[in-house]
C-alpha cells in the first residue's frame, strides 16, 4: 500500500481531512447560491434501482426528462439516467435528447459477485443495447484478499471488452467505500480503478452503510489530483447513495471544487448518483416544493 502512495506522493491523514471538512461545512453558505443549485441538477445520474423497477417505469421516468424543458427552459435536463441494465433499451427507444446519457449499473452489481466471464457479458449486452457509462463495483472478494492485480484485472478486462462494442463509452468503478472502512483502502482502491482504465470513481453502490460520506469524497478527490498531477489524465468523482437534499449537492459540490477546482465542475467530470435530490433542488431554485421527476 505505502508503495502506491510513495508513486503519488500522497497518504491520507484522516485527522487532517476531518478538520478540513469541518471547516468547509462552516463556510457552506458561498456556494448555497441558485447557481450552484442549477449546475448541480445538470450533472445528476437520475436513478432508479429497484427490484420492482419495470419497463413501464422506466419510460415514464425517461419521458419526465423529455418533458422536462418544455416547463423549465431555464434549467438543464439531468446528466443522464442510471438504471439495471436491462433497461438500457428503453432508455434508448425513448429518449427525445440524444444528450441524456444511458447509464447502466452492470457487472453483477451491487454485489459483484460472480465469474468475470458473466460480468462482461452483461456489460458488452448493454452498451450494445444503448449504455454509454457502465457502473461497475470493485471486486472486493479480491480486493479485500489483498489480491489487488486481480481486482485490476476485472475492471481492465470489462473496459477493454466495452470499449470494443462503443469506443466513446466511459466506465464508472463503484468502490463501495463502507466496506471498505479506512482512508487507507479508500486511497488504494481509488489509484488501483483508476489505473486500471476507469473513467469516473464513484463512492458507493446505495446497498450499504455507510454509503457516500464527505470523508471518502474528500479522499477520492485528493487521489484524483495526485493522479492527474503524475499522468496527466482527468478522471471523473461521482459521490452516491444517501444523498438527497440541495445541502447534500453543496457540500460534495465544494468539496470538488476546494480540491479539484473549477475545471472538475461539469458533467464531464463529476456526477451525482441520486434519485430524491433532483426534486430537491428544483424546490430549491424554485421557491416551493416540487415534485417533478
Amino acid at each position: 500500500m505505502m508503495e502506491t502512495f510513495d508513486k503519488y506522493g500522497y497518504v491520507p491523514a484522516e485527522a487532517e481531512i476531518e478538520n478540513k471538512i469541518k471547516s468547509l461545512k462552516n463556510n457552506l453558505d458561498k456556494w448555497c447560491t441558485k447557481d450552484i443549485y442549477k449546475a448541480s441538477l445538470g450533472m445528476i445520474d437520475l436513478t432508479s434501482l429497484t427490484s420492482t423497477d419495470t419497463h413501464s417505469k422506466i419510460k415514464a421516468m425517461v419521458e419526465k426528462v423529455n418533458d422536462f424543458n418544455t416547463v423549465y427552459p431555464q434549467y438543464p435536463i439531468p446528466a443522464s439516467i442510471c438504471v439495471y441494465p436491462n433497461f438500457a433499451k428503453t432508455i434508448n427507444d425513448t429518449r427525445s435528447n440524444k444528450n441524456l446519457h444511458i447509464t447502466v449499473v452492470g457487472g453483477c452489481f451491487p454485489a459483484s459477485q460472480s465469474f468475470l466471464e458473466v460480468k462482461m457479458l452483461e456489460c458488452v449486452k448493454a452498451v450494445a443495447e444503448g449504455a454509454d457509462e457502465v457502473d461497475i463495483v470493485l471486486a472486493l472478494n479480491y480486493f479485500l484478499d489483498g489480491r489487488f492485480d486481480l481486482a485490476s484485472k476485472e475492471i481492465r478486462d470489462v473496459k477493454e471488452a466495452i470499449t470494443a462494442v462503443n469506443p466513446n463509452v466511459h466506465l464508472k468503478v463503484i468502490l463501495e467505500t463502507g466496506a471498505l472502512v479506512t482512508v487507507e483502502n479508500m486511497a488504494e482502491a481509488s489509484f488501483l480503478a483508476m489505473e486500471a482504465g476507469a473513467d469516473f470513481i464513484k463512492t458507493s453502490t446505495g446497498k450499504i452503510e455507510p454509503a457516500a460520506t464527505p470523508m471518502a469524497a474528500w479522499v477520492m478527490c485528493e487521489c484524483i489530483k495526485a493522479f492527474n498531477h503524475k499522468t496527466g489524465r482527468k478522471i471523473g468523482f461521482k459521490p452516491a447513495g444517501g444523498i438527497a437534499s440541495a445541502k447534500d449537492a453543496v457540500l460534495y459540490y465544494a468539496i470538488v471544487d476546494t480540491i479539484l477546482g473549477t475545471e472538475w465542475l461539469i458533467p464531464n467530470y463529476f456526477r451525482f448518483g441520486a434519485s430524491r435530490m433532483a426534486n430537491n433542488l428544483l424546490s430549491a431554485l424554485e421557491g416551493k416544493e416540487l415534485k417533478w421527476y
